[in-house]
């Protein structure tokens, strides 16, 4: 019997001189990073959000506080194992992704396949069943200024 459910992540950080560029858990080299409290990965927090929003849980911030010390500098895949944990204890199983990250920087384009094949990895569905596309700003707003990058990202949970 199936169980469709949809969920939306969207995350948003400014970009930083001198930080780590850590996308879908894979780490990029460039000249700024997300700034953040965590290792600042907007992929995995949008993924993060939208499996949790599909299975009906809490979402990261409420889960994964900024105030708690234990986050500050996390490797955001530790998220994506817990939200895993609690998906699987619901009886569900992510079944589709698709995900789309706004940047100037970095070109996502040498590592589209890398990063899917994470993402795959981390949120247990056949690497055929995610998709990641890079989109520019054209030169308009805080992510076209190379200030700040955005992924967004919608889920597809069913029965496990």
């Amino acid at each position: 019997m199936s169980d469709l459910r949809i969920g939306l992540g969207i995350d948003l950080h400014r970009l930083e001189p001198g930080r780590a560029c850590v996308l879908a858990g894979i780490r990029i080299d460039c000249e700024r990073g997300p700034a953040a409290v965590s290792d600042g990965d907007v992929v995995l927090h949008a993924a993060v959000d939208a499996v949790l929003g599909a299975a009906g849980l809490d979402d990261l911030g409420t889960l994964f506080s900024e105030n708690d010390p234990k986050n500050r500098g996390r490797d955001s895949a530790e998220f994506c194992a817990r939200a895993m944990e609690m998906v699987r204890q619901k009886g569900l199983a992510v079944k589709s992704m698709d995900v789309v990250v706004e940047t100037e920087l970095p070109r996502l384009k040498p590592h589209r396949a890398a990063m899917r094949a994470r993402l795959s990895e981390l949120f247990a569905v056949e690497p055929d069943r995610v998709n990641l596309k890079g989109k520019s700003g054209e030169g308009l707003d805080s992510i076209g200024n190379k200030l700040a990058i955005r992924a967004t990202v919608v889920a597809l949970l069913d029965r496990a």
